[in-house]
């Protein structure tokens, strides 16, 4: 079954500190104050917190998956994500994490170590 944006929204605003706020006429999801999920227009895909330096190799690696839009992507950490493609809730939760772990604050971080896998 398909992931949905119902599923992007309840697993964002499950993750600590998390809270919905749209901006430029699409659901964003925050944490300290900085977006780590934005939902698109049509609820088909996401933009999410990746390292520029690690973009090229998902882009590569799962092309259906992973994307950028071309001129407004390139200068920042992000990459998008197509709902579709992606196997299960568990692998939306994976991915809504990673994007959260680097847009909240570290005292934040520090206080949820079971989210970066730092637990015991």
């Amino acid at each position: 079954m398909a992931t949905t944006a119902q599923d992007v929204r309840l697993i964002a605003l499950s993750l600590p500190d998390s809270s919905e706020k749209p901006a430029w006429g699409m659901p964003t999801f925050r944490v300290g104050g900085k977006i780590f999920v934005a939902l698109a227009d049509d609820d088909t895909s996401i933009g999410v917190k990746c390292p520029k330096e690690d973009r090229a190799e998902l882009l590569a690696a799962e092309p259906e998956k992973f994307f950028m839009r071309p001129g407004h992507d390139d200068n920042y950490a992000w990459i998008r994500v197509r709902l579709e493609a992606l196997g299960d809730a568990a692998e939306l939760r994976s991915i809504l994490t990673d994007s959260w772990l680097q847009a909240a604050p570290k005292r934040l971080v520090a206080a949820h170590p079971e989210l970066s896998g730092d637990a015991g």
